[in-house]
């Protein structure tokens, strides 16, 4: 009986991530916010946006929406936990530039449009751009490959990580 417990093979599943957005790929140290930079809330990348459209970046289920809709968290088929923040303190403009296309609790595939932000009036209010792209449950994470930094457009994959 014991022999077959420790015979079990463990299965390592694959989950790739798609680019949220159109921009340019920069490793999470290099975010100017040290929650992020020193990955307080968990393992990434950062992109600097240039357009203001979000997709999803995987298939899976919007598990939350902040109040301020600056930031988004979806929870793939496969169970990786995702945030997309984006820009940083943009919570302080109470959801002004956003225009949510999802609600909390939906179903969403990969390149689904989840919101869009006004990146023009987020420069205007002296606000970052730059948007986090974070894996919050890194717990579950075997390995993560990690993208070759610059452009990246939407479905590019962004990170691969085994689970």
């Amino acid at each position: 009986m014991l022999k077959n417990l420790f015979n079990k093979k463990i299965k390592i599943q694959k989950e790739t991530i798609f680019s949220p957005l159109d921009g340019e790929v920069l490793p999470l140290e290099n975010v100017p916010d040290p929650v992020f930079s020193q990955k307080m809330m968990g393992e990434g990348v950062a992109i600097i946006p240039k357009s203001g459209k979000v997709v999803s970046p995987v298939n899976g289920k919007i598990i939350s929406i902040f109040p301020t809709k600056h930031a988004i968290g979806i929870r793939s088929e496969k169970g990786l936990e995702l945030l997309i923040h984006i820009g940083l303190e943009t919570v302080d403009l109470n959801g002004e530039p956003f225009e949510l296309l999802a609600k909390e609790h939906k179903i969403v595939k990969i390149g689904e449009p989840l919101l869009n932000v006004d990146l023009q009036l987020l420069e205007n209010c002296n606000k970052e751009i730059i948007t986090p792209l974070i894996i919050t449950n890194k717990e579950i994470i075997k390995e993560i490959e990690y993208p070759n930094y610059g452009e990246i457009h939407f479905g590019e994959v962004i990170l691969t990580c085994k689970i």
